[in-house]
């Protein structure tokens, strides 16, 4: 029996390190548009910048930025699973140009054409490095040495970006504000989606056989924290939780996060939306004019209230 054990110890070995190993790096893709492309497409200057930085555990990040008005309010915008920072960059342009706040929007780590960190952990470093973007973005200064911003700053985040955006909100208490668009019910939840989509198929085996491996492929540090549990330790904020009938099962997470909220917290919902945050390039018209105005309408009221 010993060789028949080994052999099925090695196969599901190799089921599982293939599955992590696939959705622990997307495929890569170059942009949808970029900065240059999208002022050259409206013939209008654009002015934003290509910002690096570094987070705490000493990895590269990245992301387009447009100042504002010196001291205004700020906004960092997350994209999800697969995406990159392109996807946003139209929400990012109106959401300056009708607030003038210094608008930031990073490549998520394994995103975007040649990342410099080419996996990602589904949430647990993501939290983390959405929350070095906050430090980031405050320690900007104008030509004249002020601080670009205010100490008051708001996150968008769509999907893995609203688990990140959560996450980051529970660390910093200059975070006043958050859209979270589609959020996943924790990171297994998210691998689980991922798994199936990439087998084409929802198995349960196949989905174990990826939690398995995640927990393996980062040596014990993989974290699952519920975003219940994160939403619940919120204080003194406001939030608008979005989702759609294309979310699937990240509309039920999103409908059921909102009991998870402490009264200390303003909570909106709205989930039956045409079109979720999650096909942002695919909303034209009417569709994509409509959620835009409803996630800047939003965080313009929630940052000048609380200033």
């Amino acid at each position: 029996m010993l060789p028949i054990l080994l052999v099925l110890f090695l196969a599901v070995a190799g089921a599982s390190g293939w599955i992590v190993t696939s959705i622990t790096h997307p495929p890569p893709r170059d942009y949808l548009v970029t900065p240059a492309t999208f002022a050259a497409q409206f013939s209008s200057p654009l002015k934003a910048t290509d910002e690096t930085w570094t987070n705490r555990d000493g990895t590269a990040a990245r992301g387009w930025l447009i100042r504002g008005t010196p001291g205004a309010p700020a906004v960092i915008l997350f994209h999800r699973y697969g995406a990159d920072r392109s996807w946003l960059l139209n929400l990012s342009v109106k959401l300056n140009e009708a607030t003038n706040f210094t608008v930031l929007w990073p490549d998520l780590r394994g995103h975007g054409p040649a990342p410099a960190v080419k996996w990602t952990s589904f949430g647990g470093s993501e939290v983390n490095d959405a929350a070095d973007a906050v430090d980031y973005l405050r320690s900007l200064k104008t030509a004249a040495g002020e601080r670009q911003t205010s100490d008051v700053i708001g996150l968008y985040g769509a999907e893995l970006g609203a688990y990140a955006a959560l996450g980051a909100a529970s660390s910093h208490a200059n975070v006043r504000a958050l859209v979270l668009d589609s959020v996943p019910a924790s990171p297994d939840e998210l691998v689980n989606a991922i798994s199936a989509a990439r087998g084409g198929m929802h198995n349960s085996l196949l989905e174990k056989l990826a939690r398995i491996g995640m927990r393996a492929y980062f040596m014990g540090k993989y974290t699952n924290s519920p975003a219940c549990g994160v939403a619940a330790s919120l204080q003194g904020k406001r939030v608008l939780l979005l989702s759609g009938s294309d979310a699937g099962y990240l509309r039920d997470s999103t409908a059921q996060l909102e009991r998870c909220f402490t009264p200390q917290v303003s909570v909106e919902t709205k989930t039956d939306l045409p079109l979720s945050g999650l096909n942002l390039p695919l909303a034209t018209g009417q569709l994509g004019e409509g959620y835009d105005r409803r996630v800047i309408d939003f965080l313009d009221k929630a940052l000048r209230d609380a200033l």
